[in-house]
């Protein structure tokens, strides 16, 4: 079998589009997530904090004036960058609760469509009529 042809089979399996599938459909919400993040939520906690933009706030460690913006203070030397690291943590925080709501709703469907029992199978004709046989011999 040639790389090609054994590339084609490996592409076309059901499990390698469905992921394909997942990692796009992923990479779009969690551009959506990192809207909510940035655009819904981090603006009401900048707020909450005192007004300024939540992802600027850092600790200058080469002497920078602390008044000045993230992107000149790191111009100007190293800088801790805690702000930034809180809303990307907060964004995952968001993201993995909503996973964890979609897999419990997933979870909770599955359980409660159980299967039918089966039913019990006929008995055979051939064993009835042994059945009768046995009674009418017993009487």
């Amino acid at each position: 079998m040639g790389f090609f042809s054994e590339f084609k089979e490996f592409a076309v399996k059901g499990n390698v589009v469905d992921l394909a599938v997942g990692v796009i459909i992923g990479g779009a919400f969690g551009k959506i997530v990192d809207s909510v993040v940035n655009d819904l939520i981090m603006p009401v906690v900048g707020k909450a904090v005192g007004g300024l933009d939540f992802s600027s706030y850092y600790i200058a460690l080469s002497g920078q004036d602390p008044t000045l913006p993230l992107v000149e203070a790191k111009k100007l030397g190293a800088v801790f960058a805690y702000g930034n690291f809180l809303t990307v943590a907060l964004n995952f925080l968001i993201l993995a609760f909503i996973i964890f709501l979609m897999i419990r709703q997933i979870n909770r469907l599955k359980r409660e469509a159980p299967a039918p029992a089966p039913a019990p199978a006929a008995t055979p004709e051939d064993i009835v009529l042994l059945r009768e046989i046995r009674d009418s011999l017993k009487k």
